[in-house]
């Protein structure tokens, strides 16, 4: 199985992965129409090329208390290295950011925070992030609601 390229019994074996993890080796098979051995191989395969990278709970945030959903658009006064990597290592250390990722347009990282509440997200803002050195401009929509929520990839 080469990385870039997958048949249709492992897009089946991800797909159905992505929709219940928990699922026996057995159920997976028939579900996807092949023995177990060879599910269970191809499973291991896709694990330890990377592919599946780990199993994980979804846990719904709004019974957890995270209701507030917050998308960052923010802006760097320079992109040496210290300053890249110090805003990264950041976003990367605080639970609340859900994604970081480095975009085009007019600001340099959009960031998705979960908090309780705007109270959090305002100790989010002041406390840490207009903290970090080289973050010049924050610019925050706050999500009303959600219209869609998907874990699962589109294969």
């Amino acid at each position: 199985m080469e990385n870039s390229t997958f048949d249709a019994a492992s897009l089946k074996i991800l797909s159905e992965l992505q929709q219940n993890s928990r699922i026996s080796t057995n159920e997976l098979a028939e579900k996807i129409g092949m023995s177990a051995t060879p599910c269970w191989r191809r499973q291991k395969e896709l694990e330890e090329k990377g592919v599946i990278s780990r199993y994980a709970a979804i846990v719904d945030r709004r019974r957890v208390d995270l209701s507030q959903v917050c998308l960052l658009h923010i802006s760097l006064t320079r992109h040496d290295a210290g300053v890249v990597a110090g805003f990264e290592n950041a976003m990367q250390l605080r639970p609340e950011v859900m994604e970081c990722y480095e975009v085009t347009g007019t600001s340099d990282y959009m960031v998705k925070l979960v908090v309780r509440d705007m109270n959090a997200y305002h100790d989010f803002l002041h406390n840490v992030l207009l903290k970090l050195p080289g973050v010049s401009n924050v610019n925050t929509s706050v999500a009303l609601r959600e219209v869609k929520y998907e874990t699962a990839l589109p294969l």
